[in-house]
């Protein structure tokens, strides 16, 4: 018998990997965890039944919510991560040796040690001395924070169940009064293929828009998410994410990547007609 994971997409498209073998499966007091193996994109995590990586092309998602920000922002000692219990947003982050306080808040702990057990590739540097992990709800986590933080990265889920209140208005506000001056802050943007996904690309895009003066959309291809067409927010008080980008300092830490190049950085913010037409709208 063959055993398939298959996630909608909309109700006439889906999702469908073939498995070899499910490693784990539990509720938490949050959601439904699983992790499965598969031949071809190796083991993933879904969560609720929605797919949240893969270890094929986890990379790709990761690489490009943390370099884009640390390759524009000067001088980033002191990050804020919210989400990302699988570990690969502080993976990449603990590859500068500049960076000396990290934060993550994940508001569930099952998620972390199933990631540390069954997805050591993203999870590897969870234990870093720079890292300290709270376990709560990052809107509640981030409204006692003022003029704190250098980055704020959101590696939210989608905008329902536990990651919904990510998306919110007030949310978004409090991140900017969390940043010190020259703060940026990126967020996973969702797609802007399918309608559903859209919309909340829209709702988030225009709260943001309302709560910081420099507000910039970029793109990567994951081809595990809707459509495979996926959306980043770039936020910041003071810096532009194409004309403050500092490509050769960059360069010069000499940081081996698989996706992110600061020649792909700036062709990442540039966008097809109906993504801008669909920001546009609601800017």
């Amino acid at each position: 018998m063959e055993l398939w994971f298959s996630e909608p997409h909309t109700p006439d498209v889906k999702l469908s990997i073939r498995v070899d073998k499910q490693l784990y499966s539990g509720q938490s007091d949050f959601q439904r965890i699983d992790v499965f193996e598969s031949k071809e994109f190796g083991r993933f995590l879904t969560l609720d039944g929605y797919m949240m990586l893969t270890e094929k092309d986890e990379f790709i998602y990761h690489e490009m919510i943390t370099h884009v920000p640390m390759a524009v922002h000067p001088n980033v000692k002191k990050v804020l991560v919210i989400g990302a219990g699988d570990g690969g947003v502080i993976r990449e982050l603990t590859r500068y040796d500049s960076i000396e306080h990290i934060d993550m808040v994940e508001i569930d702990e099952l998620v972390v040690e199933v990631c540390k057990k069954y997805l050591p590739q993203t999870s590897c540097r969870l234990n870093d001395e720079r890292v300290h992990i709270f376990y709560e709800d990052g809107l509640r986590f981030i409204r006692s924070k003022e003029n704190e933080y250098d980055l704020i990265i959101v590696d939210s889920t989608d905008p329902f169940g536990p990651g919904e209140g990510l998306f919110t208005k007030e949310f978004y506000g409090n991140c900017y009064k969390a940043l010190k001056e020259d703060g940026i802050m990126v967020n996973q943007h969702e797609s802007p293929f399918y309608e559903g996904d859209a919309n909340a690309c829209k709702r988030a895009h225009k709260r943001i828009v309302e709560s910081f003066p420099i507000s910039r959309v970029y793109q990567a291809h994951i081809p595990t998410y809707p459509s495979g067409h996926w959306l980043f927010g770039f936020a910041s008080k003071k810096y532009h994410p194409v004309d403050d980008l500092r490509a050769v300092q960059w360069k010069m830490l000499n940081l081996d990547t698989r996706y992110y190049t600061t020649k792909l950085h700036q062709g990442a913010f540039c966008l097809p007609a109906y993504v801008e037409n669909l920001l546009r709208s609601v800017e």
